[in-house]
């Protein structure tokens, strides 16, 4: 075994495949104790760096927070800057695509350079990125701020993950170490709408993004004070060419996703954008199996029971996890709760997603790996189906199931997946696998939300139209834009004050329509998932 394959063996014990350099390479002095001292001086080293356990997941959780406080203050914002739906889906796409193409090249930068050096560089920018969004005159603005706090994000994140795994050395200290972490960015996805609500209802979106820099202000000074530097003796090489043909065939995509429902999907714009993704991505394919240390290996793909779990991973991310984002937007334009109402009625939502993994680890005593993804699929496909009546029907109970219900087949996902990924693969491949696992997981996130965003926008402009076709309601023009964008109140005011409350119910109900379609789609890609993943690692079992 190569200094190569030591690292990327350590790599594999990090959650979501980041990474960390707790190893001993060939040659230097064993670090097996008798097992009475080993108990004792886990205890001392844990005790010791719990500070830096809690500074550094604080640094983690702060990354989910912020995703998931904006999601609620979304509708805010784009009354406030009078934003388009496409203005609205880049404010969340433009953090997530400069986040996921930067994370894996984030760790090797942090192995190299250091890690604590680059987790204070990473909170300075997110800071500073944050005031930027805070302040933003434009929407325009507020997406290109955005996209630097992703960016942000990732410096903060990827050393953080790294800080972790190089101080905790003995196995049970790191697995309590990494439960503790766990732990910490489950209740942070717990809090954050409640969080995102008070803020909006109190100081205003702007606050969601201005309360980050006092905070990071603390962060920084508490890493400058607890944590030690640590830099990697073997340094991965940074792949610059499959870094940005990657980014730029995500962005292709995206934005073709973005722009089809205002410009038409068979517009020379749309077509262009999506051929150039597609066309970037088989380039990047091509980059990647000529490289000797490519960003990602893909002859591991050559594997079906990997291609299953990278399959689960990308599903559960763009029909799970992006929910955190699109269910605020249901709940505040469909179902007309302000934005603290829906952070509270995240809940069920939020709860199923922390508890569930809880359950899954038990059924992993009684089901196979490919099984429990399956149950989390199915699970999620008909959470989906019930939110999509509910979305219709507009009844309290079936949402409360229908949320509980995805929530939970995100949650057997959420604690499976990684856990599937790793187990498909050599040990002295799980650096790699872990990467490729991360990838997935982002990718699902961008392009599910843009993916669905797109069916949204498309479906809220005709059920709206339709609904006032059959009330006999003029179109003022402008409103159904307003509506899909989430502005109800700019789009009442284009209606005498006589006939606003009938046609606001009109334009919620049309809301609601639109996100029904949006459920069903997302129902149908988790299904079809969990079939993929049922035979292709159903055939790699036997």
């Amino acid at each position: 075994m190569n200094r190569h394959d030591w690292l990327n063996e350590d790599r594999c014990r990090c959650p979501g495949g980041f990474a960390s350099s707790t190893l001993r390479l060939p040659g230097e002095r064993s670090t097996q104790r008798p097992l009475m001292s080993s108990v004792s001086n886990a205890q001392t080293t844990s005790s010791r760096n719990t500070p830096l356990l809690l500074t550094a997941s604080f640094g983690c959780a702060m990354t989910v927070l912020d995703t998931n406080v904006v999601g609620i203050v979304l509708p805010t914002i784009a009354r406030d800057l009078n934003a388009s739906f496409a203005d609205i889906e880049w404010v969340i796409s433009a953090y997530v695509l400069c986040f996921a193409s930067l994370l894996l090249p984030a760790g090797s930068i942090a192995d190299r350079f250091g890690r604590k050096r680059v987790f204070i560089a990473g909170i300075a920018l997110f800071a500073l990125a944050s005031l930027a969004c805070g302040m933003a005159p434009t929407a325009r603005a507020l997406y290109v701020a955005r996209a630097l706090q992703g960016v942000g994000a990732a410096f903060q994140l990827a050393p953080a993950l790294a800080i972790i795994g190089h101080a905790f050395h003995d196995e049970s200290e790191r697995a309590r170490a990494w439960a503790i972490w766990g732990g910490i960015m489950g209740l942070t996805m717990v809090v954050s709408p409640l969080i995102g609500g008070v803020i909006s209802a109190s100081l205003g979106w702007r606050w969601a993004f201005n309360i980050n820099v006092p905070i990071c202000a603390a962060l920084a000074f508490a890493v400058l004070k607890i944590v030690d530097e640590s830099r990697d003796p073997t340094p991965r090489t940074v792949d610059l060419p499959g870094i940005g043909l990657f980014a730029f065939a995500m962005f292709g995509l995206t934005w073709a996703l973005i722009l089809g429902p205002d410009r038409g999907w068979t517009s020379a714009a749309v077509l262009l954008r999506a051929l150039a993704g597609v066309g970037l991505f088989a380039l990047f394919a091509a980059v990647e199996r000529r490289r000797a240390h490519p960003m990602l290996d893909l002859t591991l793909f050559r594997a079906w029971p990997f291609v299953g779990a990278i399959v689960a991973m990308f599903a559960y991310a763009a029909c799970a996890q992006v929910m955190a984002s699109l269910l605020p937007l249901f709940l505040q334009n469909a179902r007309g709760e302000s934005a603290l109402d829906a952070g509270v009625g995240m809940l069920p939502f939020a709860l199923a997603m922390l508890l569930l993994p809880m359950i899954g680890r038990r059924l992993g005593q009684h089901l196979a790996s490919y099984q429990i993804l399956t149950l989390g699929l199915v699970t999620v496909c008909i959470g989906s189906a019930v939110m999509s009546v509910a979305a219709r029907s507009g009844g309290f109970t079936v949402l409360l199931v229908g949320m509980a219900v995805l929530g939970s087949g995100g949650g057997l996902l959420n604690g499976e997946t990684q856990k599937a990924i790793m187990g498909t693969v050599p040990r002295d491949r799980a650096g790699m696998a872990s990467g490729i696992s991360t990838t997935a997981r982002f990718s699902g996130i961008l392009l599910g939300f843009s993916g669905l965003g797109a069916v949204l926008a498309v479906s809220v402009h005709d059920a709206v139209r339709r609904n006032l076709a059959n009330a006999h309601v003029p179109i003022a023009p402008g409103f159904i834009d307003r509506i899909v964008a989430g502005d109800f109140e700019r789009a009442t005011q284009l209606y005498p004050q006589s006939v606003v409350q009938s046609v606001t119910q009109l334009a919620r109900a049309g809301y609601g329509a639109g996100f029904g379609d949006a459920f069903v789609t997302a129902s149908m890609v988790a299904l079809t998932a969990a079939v993929i993943v049922f035979c292709s690692m159903r055939r790699g079992a036997r």
